[in-house]
């Protein structure tokens, strides 16, 4: 959703503590914590986050699932993601789904059909006015908080952020990232 903003790390702890079920909490953590968009997240298969019986240590997305097709993606999985995705799993897999091609947040409707990204729209639409949280929020305000994290954790490299979260142009990486006016005015009057 253009024009989304990223959410600071309380509004982040506020929508897990609302957000409902094991499935939806997973698609919130693995979308703060590795920056795919929500068709990049909703293409995932159990084969994707599981190989050998044990959850994966990087997730890939391949190349026909990207924006622009150009080339695939993948993300270090994050200790807490990790884990969000490890109870998602068992249960799934727990309700007879253990084909490696069963895709991993799928819809509640239909036999393998992926979560529809509006309905994950509206999943988190719920979990963020349950939250209190205000402003122009929705599915990529989950890549936006992962690009606001790896950037301010990268020292406020462009590039290497560019690189983090698969963009062709720094100019893109750029638009994902808020500028705090307040530290430029306090910049401004140490100057």
């Amino acid at each position: 959703m253009k024009g989304c903003r990223p959410l600071t790390d309380p509004e982040v702890e506020a929508v897990l503590a609302r957000i409902r079920g094991p499935r939806n909490r997973a698609l919130f953590l693995v979308g703060v914590r590795t920056g795919f968009r929500i068709s990049e997240l909703l293409s995932l298969r159990l084969r994707d986050v599981v190989q050998n019986g044990k959850t994966v240590d990087r997730i890939a997305v391949a190349r026909r699932h990207m924006k622009k097709k150009r080339e695939g993606r993948t993300v270090v999985l994050h200790p807490e993601a990790r884990q969000a995705l490890e109870r998602w799993v068992k249960r799934l897999t727990g309700s007879g789904h253990k084909d490696p091609d069963t895709l991993l947040f799928r819809s509640r409707e239909g036999e393998n059909q992926a979560m529809n990204r509006r309905t994950a729209w509206h999943m988190l639409r719920r979990a963020y006015a349950a939250a209190g949280l205000t402003g122009k929020l929705g599915t990529h305000s989950m890549r936006k908080t992962f690009a606001k994290r790896v950037h301010k954790a990268l020292g406020n490299d462009l590039l290497k952020t560019q690189k983090a979260l698969g963009h062709a142009s720094v100019e893109s990486t750029v638009s994902y990232l808020d500028v705090d006016s307040g530290e430029i005015e306090d910049a401004i009057l140490k100057s």
